[in-house]
C-alpha cells in the first residue's frame, strides 16, 4: 500500500435496512484527485465519512496512509485530513482569520504573528484578499465562504482533503472559478483529494481519475477520456451523454435533451 494515501478494501456499510455500500473497493493514489459521482444515496458521501472515522463499516476495512481507520485516533487520524462540505459550516462568531486559523491554533499553537502571516497565505491561495481575515462569515458572499471554508481545511497542512459537492450551492461562473482554484491548490500543495459531485462536467474537469457508483458499487474508474469513450456500461454511458446539454445546462438532464448535443 506504499503508493495508496487511501484504501477501501471489501467494504460493506448499511443504514438499518439499507445497503449503502456494497463489497467496495478504491485504491486512491497519492497526489490525484478522485471524483465520484453517481445518483443520490449511491453511496459517495458515505464512502468519505469512512475515511475520517465518521462512521465505521459493517464489513471489510479503510486504510488511511496504510494505517487501518478502525483501529486509529480519530482526532489524530482527523489532524491530517481536511473536510469540506456543501454549506461550509463556519464559525459565525468568529471572523474570517479565526475561523482559517482554528484547527492550527489547537494543535501547532500558532501565535499571532504566524496566524497573521499564515492567514494571509491561505487566502491569497484561495483567491482573497488578506484584508478579509477581519470580516465575518455574514459579510461575505457565498464563493467568499467557499473559498474560506477550502482555507480552513486546509490550513493545518493535510495531506488528505474529503470535499463533499462543495460548490453545489453557488452560481455557474463562481463555480468554474472555485475549480480552477481548487485545480492550482491541489498543485500547490500536493493533496490528494476525494471530491463528491452530482455534476458531470465538473467530475470529468477535475478528476485525475473518476469514480462512477450506483447502488453501493463502483461501477467503473478511469481517466475522463475512459470514462467518455470507453464507458464500461449503459449507466456509464448515459451519465457521460449528458455532459455539455445545449438546453439546459446541468447534469442528469431531460432523455429528450439528449438529441440535441
Amino acid at each position: 500500500m506504499s503508493a495508496a494515501a487511501i484504501v477501501f478494501d471489501h467494504v460493506s456499510k448499511n443504514y438499518g435496512e439499507t445497503e449503502v455500500l456494497k463489497d467496495f473497493s478504491l485504491e486512491v493514489i497519492r497526489g490525484e484527485i478522485i471524483t465520484m459521482i453517481g445518483r443520490s444515496g449511491c453511496g459517495k458521501t458515505t464512502a468519505l465519512k469512512l475515511v475520517n472515522g465518521l462512521i465505521k463499516p459493517d464489513l471489510g476495512d479503510v486504510y488511511v496512509d496504510g494505517q487501518r481507520v478502525a483501529a486509529c485516533d480519530n482526532t489524530m487520524l482527523r489532524r491530517n485530513i481536511g473536510y469540506v462540505i456543501q454549506g461550509v459550516g463556519l464559525f459565525p462568531h468568529m471572523t474570517v482569520g479565526k475561523n482559517i486559523a482554528y484547527v492550527p491554533s489547537l494543535t501547532q499553537k500558532w501565535d499571532r504573528e504566524t496566524e497573521k502571516a499564515e492567514t494571509a497565505r491561505l487566502l491569497s491561495i484561495v483567491g482573497l484578499e488578506p484584508a478579509l481575515a477581519v470580516r465575518y462569515p455574514s459579510e461575505l458572499s457565498g464563493g467568499q465562504r467557499q473559498r474560506i471554508g477550502i482555507a480552513r481545511a486546509t490550513a493545518a497542512q493535510p495531506d488528505i482533503l474529503l470535499m463533499d459537492e462543495p460548490f453545489g450551492a453557488v452560481d455557474e461562473i463562481t463555480r468554474r472559478a472555485l475549480q480552477d482554484e481548487l485545480l492550482y491548490l491541489h498543485k500547490e500543495l500536493n493533496l490528494t483529494i476525494l471530491f463528491v459531485t452530482h455534476d458531470i462536467d465538473e467530475a470529468l474537469k477535475l478528476g485525475t481519475r473518476i469514480l462512477v457508483m450506483d447502488e453501493g458499487h463502483a461501477l467503473q474508474i478511469g481517466t475522463a477520456n475512459e470514462i467518455t469513450n470507453a464507458p464500461a456500461n449503459e449507466f456509464v454511458r448515459e451519465l457521460a451523454a449528458v455532459t455539455h446539454c445545449k438546453v439546459c445546462s446541468v447534469s442528469y438532464c431531460s432523455p429528450s435533451h439528449r438529441l440535441q448535443f
